[in-house]
């Protein structure tokens, strides 16, 4: 009997000895799995950093890159297409015009009745199309098909205020977010596509010819008066309503960057000197790299699976298609080699773009003490639980990248105003240059924007930026390209006759 029981209580030792040693082996394990999630977490910010000598670097080679893709084509990885917009709208435009707005994963038709100087614009209608997907992969006809068609339906909604005079036809400015090879105010031929667009058939030819022949396959009657990029657009608008608007940039689905230049100071230009002495360069500043972009190792991996290996680098690290992927991918990461959620990897985690730049910047502005919408936002895209001590490493996550591509152009702009001369003040000079801004990530991602801005004054210096402003110009791409419309109308001359 004594026997039994000291058998038993030894092999009851052995196994509650065997139970604590199995426990502190897992807590081991699970302490080194969150060691290995701090470990990537930490390599990835300083892979991410932008010290102050970084963001004067990318400035300067910004710089100098405009130079080069101003002296020739091809000279630079900057496009600095030329517009062909040397007089920006007045005030004085009067009428009513349309614009079509194709620049990411929707497009907008809109309507705008100018009143002069005295009203401005009076009245506006617009109405957003979301672009089925297979349309980006498709064929031209197709995408542009259903473009016109969008857009016939529209014109036909018309209320009694738009009243087009008899025999004459209805205008449109063309905002198209893309590189285009401009031939003149109302046409260009398509370089490449950018945001997720893939329609090889469509290159090389002229938008607006594409645009006309499906506005004509649907009955539409319509002259396309200017051909815009969104951000020459934005310029537009910004600059009609404040004469001292002297670049735009556009935040949003992709980027880009376009700036009054001295019409002297295009070698390429090789027309007559425009009477302004002015000319709208879009830069197409999406596609800047230099090596003192600080990139990572997802950052080559999502290049790398791209439309586009090797383009568009300075957009896939700062725009809004690309910020929430980015994250995707640092978690599938954690996920794989730390078990971040568990032992096993949350499928939903493995498809591409699940996570969009508006899921993560609404994670980001989560402020509860529990971080009850990250853990929510989580729960609902990756269907997984997670801990406090989980979603804190995500409010990291969103913090290192939003930083990064928020500073990241901060230093693009100040490059503009280092390569125009605004980069510091002059003495006995009060000049006032202003910034104006349009897209959903600058817009809506508010410690996105509000680091861009507190970053450009940390380039600038106190003294030279109190006479920088950077504005938001709501819809300006829009309305801009409507302007545009209205300001190289084909009865302007008729009108100013009369």
């Amino acid at each position: 009997m004594g026997k039994v029981a000291v058998g038993a209580t030894v092999v009851c030792a052995a196994a509650v000895c065997a139970a604590s040693v199995y426990v502190v082996r897992r807590r081991m394990k699970s302490s080194g799995k969150w060691g290995r999630v701090i470990e990537i977490l930490r390599v990835f910010e300083e892979d991410c950093a932008t010290p102050i000598g970084k963001l004067r670097q990318v400035a300067d080679a910004m710089a100098v890159e405009m130079h080069a893709g101003l002296a020739s084509e091809g000279g630079s990885k900057l496009k600095m297409l030329i517009s062909y917009v040397d007089n920006l709208p007045s005030g004085d435009e009067q009428g009513f015009f349309y614009a079509l707005d194709l620049g990411g994963t929707n497009f907008r038709v809109m309507r705008v009745l100018l009143g002069g100087k005295q009203d401005r614009v009076v009245k506006q209608e617009f109405e957003e199309v979301s672009i089925p997907p297979p349309l980006m992969t498709g064929r031209s006809d197709e995408l542009f098909n259903f473009i016109a068609e969008a857009l016939a339906k529209f014109v036909a909604t018309e209320g009694e205020d738009f009243h087009l005079q008899t025999g004459r036809q209805r205008e449109l400015g063309f905002t198209f977010s893309f590189p285009v090879k401009q031939t003149s105010l109302c046409s260009g031929t398509l370089i490449n596509w950018t945001k997720g667009f893939s329609i090889d058939d469509a290159i090389g030819k002229d938008v607006v010819g594409e645009l006309i022949k499906a506005m004509e396959r649907v009955g539409l009657d319509m002259n396309v008066t200017a051909l815009v990029n969104d951000t020459v657009g934005t310029l537009a608008g910004g600059r009609y309503y404040n004469p001292d608007v002297v670049a735009a940039v556009i935040l949003g689905t992709g980027t880009n960057a376009a700036y009054v230049e001295r019409a002297h100071a295009i070698p390429k230009w090789h027309g007559l000197l425009p009477k302004s002495g002015e000319m709208v360069i879009n830069m197409e500043w999406g596609n800047f790299r230099s090596s003192h972009l600080p990139l990572t190792e997802y950052d080559h991996l999502l290049d790398f699976d791209s439309l586009n290996p090797g383009e568009q680098i300075l957009e896939k690290i700062i725009s809004g298609m690309y910020l929430g992927e980015i994250l995707r991918r640092v978690l599938l990461k954690m996920a794989e080699e730390a078990a971040f959620f568990g032992d096993s990897v949350p499928p939903k985690l493995k498809v591409p773009f699940i996570i969009r730049t508006p899921t993560m910047s609404a994670m980001h502005s989560d402020t509860s003490p529990d971080l009850k919408d990250v853990g929510s936002k989580l729960k609902d895209i990756l269907e997984v639980p997670t801990t406090l001590k989980m979603r804190k490493v995500v409010i990291s996550l969103c913090n290192i990248i939003a930083t990064r591509g928020a500073r990241l152009s901060a230093a693009g702009i100040y490059g503009i105003l280092k390569k125009i001369g605004r980069d510091a003040p002059k003495d006995g000079e009060t000049q006032k240059s202003v910034i104006a801004m349009d897209g959903g990530l600058f817009e809506h991602y508010t410690q996105f924007s509000e680091c861009m801005e507190s970053s450009l004054k940390e380039l600038l210096g106190d003294e030279a930026s109190e006479s920088v402003e950077v504005i938001h110009s709501n819809d300006g791409s829009g309305v801009g390209a409507a302007l545009l419309a209205a300001s190289h109308s084909q009865y302007l001359e008729v009108s100013e006759t009369s």
